[in-house]
């Protein structure tokens, strides 16, 4: 089963993140596609937005999981439509937020992405637990 690492990586400190998230996947027996990991590297340098575009889209596609990190005041919109896009196609969609700010006390992040999700985790350690849990038992069709 392959996972998505979805998340912000416009520093270390978030692709630092992504890759603990990722290592916590493929504890859990998934394979995983990290966009700044797995994009080729023609497509970076130079840049060439429509090609990331198209393979970020074709690792989506072929995703099982996806697991989305949420944190900050607003999530990333990269990441909200990585996660609109594969909603639609009934993936499996768990998020993790770890940020302590709240913008109503029952909801933790934006409603659209936080009702969209198969599972909420607020820490890399619940994360960890929910992956090796559900491992191969998760259900791809909105399960």
């Amino acid at each position: 089963m392959l996972a998505y690492i979805a998340g912000p990586l416009f520093n270390e400190g978030e692709r630092w993140f992504a890759e603990r998230i990722c290592a916590l996947a493929e504890a859990a027996g998934f394979e995983t596609f990290l966009p700044h990991r797995d994009t080729p590297a023609e497509f970076v340098h130079p840049r060439n937005p429509a090609a990331i575009f198209r393979s970020d889209l074709e690792a989506l596609e072929r995703a099982d999981l996806i697991v989305a990190n949420l944190n900050g005041i607003t999530s990333d919109d990269g990441t909200a439509w990585e996660l609109g896009y594969a909603y639609a196609r009934g993936k499996h969609l768990v998020g993790i937020y770890t940020d302590w700010r709240l913008t109503f006390p029952e909801q933790v992040t934006n409603l659209m992405l936080e009702c969209s999700l198969n599972r909420l985790t607020r820490s890399l350690a619940e994360l960890e637990r929910y992956l090796q849990e559900t491992g191969s038992d998760i259900d791809c069709e909105r399960g």
